[in-house]
């Protein structure tokens, strides 16, 4: 689950309405969704033709050829190697890739019955794994089939596109809760400079920032961790929330996260950094509720400057790889990359609740 986009594949014999069931999917989810289509295991295939110039260099022995106008773009690869790099990095900046073909890869599968139910003997031997769900065509009530591990699959008409739609989208989101855990991040890295000493150890309510901020996080999430540098382990260990310390030095708040994402690569992180006192329940479970997972991140944008706040936010899986190719490349900067991906925005029901508290003057004021 950690790559992204959530992937679900429609199986069948040829001849089955496949493409044709996919349409009509796609059609139903495309307004809230972006969506992939990927057809596998065709017989063999041409997107261009002899003569052309990409038909061409292809033929005079390059890997991979890529075409495009104003429009649209395509490519053709002879890389044999399944879902390569090519193909998922083709797809990751979509919400959801529906696959048609590939029995033989452990995706979930929605299973186009014949109407002779022969591709049922598949199912019923454990020849077909990973089914999630059997499209029929017709009445559903007479099937009552079990897998070899005694599941009864849910059955749903294959003209009944609202019902098959809304069930993908459950289906991958009851996956996505279950297999993906929402962690906590105290993002308590920073020199504190403009502070001139440890913001994250002032205290604005009972407990200091450290530890005001991880109490607030153990109210949604599964479980939460404090990110700091190597030196700062002494001090922050007597508080008691485990540590992930920094394995990207010297890049910032991305450094946190990528190294929390190492740690637990399949988990979503809500960050939260220490010196934002205003931060309260009300405002986490706000971006834990109304998170989106199939967006790369669920952040908030703030009423008084107008800009995206990234260390109080979330952040999906597959937002790693993406990251990681940033910081290849020398960006470094969280605020950027929410200002580029596909996100969720939300809007706090308090205008002053991102507000940091960065410099002794602030500090002073508190809560006066």
């Amino acid at each position: 689950m950690r790559f992204h986009p959530y992937e679900i594949a429609l199986c069948g014999y040829s001849g089955s309405g496949k493409t044709t069931l996919i349409a009509a999917i796609v059609r139903h989810l495309s307004p809230k969704f972006t969506i992939g289509y990927y057809k596998h295991g065709c017989h063999r295939f041409e997107i261009d033709r002899q003569g052309k110039d990409s038909w061409t260099i292809k033929e005079a022995g390059a890997l991979t050829v890529m075409i495009s106008d104003p429009e649209k773009k395509a490519f053709v690869t002879q890389e044999k190697a399944p879902f390569s790099n090519i193909e998922r990095h083709a797809f990751s900046e979509l919400d959801i890739l529906l696959v048609e073909g590939l029995k033989e890869i452990p995706l979930p599968k929605l299973l186009l019955v014949d109407k002779e139910r022969k591709i049922i003997d598949l199912l019923t031997n454990g020849s077909l794994t990973n089914v999630a769900a059997l499209i029929v065509p017709d009445n559903p009530e007479s099937y009552q089939v079990q897998s070899t591990q005694h599941v009864t699959f849910p059955v749903l008409h294959r003209d009944n596109i609202a019902d098959i739609a809304a069930f993908i989208e459950r289906f991958l989101l009851t996956r996505s809760s279950r297999e993906c855990h929402l962690n906590g991040l105290v993002l308590a890295g920073g020199r504190s400079q403009r502070m001139g000493h440890d913001k994250a150890l002032i205290a604005y309510h009972s407990e200091n920032q450290l530890q005001h901020t991880a109490t607030l996080l153990r109210e949604q999430c599964h479980e939460v961790f404090i990110s700091c540098r190597e030196e700062q382990t002494e001090t922050y260990r007597q508080f008691g929330t485990p540590l992930i310390t920094d394995r990207y030095l010297g890049i910032g708040p991305m450094g946190g996260l990528l190294s929390a994402q190492q740690y637990q690569p399949e988990a979503a992180w809500i960050v939260a950094a220490c010196d934002m006192p205003f931060l309260d329940n009300t405002t986490l479970a706000q971006l834990s509720v109304e998170r989106n997972p199939f967006r790369f991140a669920t952040a908030f944008r703030s009423p008084e400057s107008g800009a995206l706040e990234p260390l109080f936010a979330c952040y999906e899986p597959k937002t790693r790889s993406h990251l990681l190719q940033q910081h290849g490349e020398g960006k470094n900067s969280l605020a950027a990359f929410l200002n580029e991906a596909r996100i969720k925005e939300l809007t706090p029901q308090k205008s002053h609740v991102l507000q940091n508290v960065n410099d002794a003057e602030q500090g002073r004021k508190g809560f006066s």
